[in-house]
């Protein structure tokens, strides 16, 4: 049985605001990294059924680069809410909108969503 609430991804973010901040990343591509993850990781634990799901990061030297693993082999595509006020139906076009470059790759027990942004000249 799932469970009702996502898992908590705060200590995640935490630490990617603290690379971020580390390497001297301007405050709004910070926060735009940290939202891009939190739609990617609850996206991972809502439709692609992984209870806690593997997250990985890196920076190089300035393109952050977030992968989120889960286990359901269907590549997302963006959806367009019919209903205005939908709750839901967004986070795909919000995280290409945030970031430079996203996608998603199959593997063997599911796939990795992932998104890059590039710091600030």
């Amino acid at each position: 049985m799932r469970a009702l609430n996502p898992p908590d991804c705060s200590a995640i973010r935490a630490e990617l605001r603290s690379i971020l901040r580390t390497a001297h990343w301007h405050p709004d591509a910070i926060n735009d990294a940290e939202l891009a993850f939190q739609e990617l990781f609850i996206n991972a634990w809502q439709y692609g059924g992984s209870p806690a799901p593997a997250v990985l990061v890196s920076l190089c030297p300035t393109v952050l680069r977030v992968a989120v693993c889960e286990d359901c082999p269907t590549l997302p595509e963006p959806r367009i809410p019919t209903d205005p006020y939908a709750e839901s139906g967004r986070g795909l076009h919000l995280v290409r909108a945030l970031t430079h470059r996203s996608g998603a790759n199959p593997t063997k027990t599911g796939k990795v969503t992932w998104f890059e942004l590039d710091a600030a000249a």
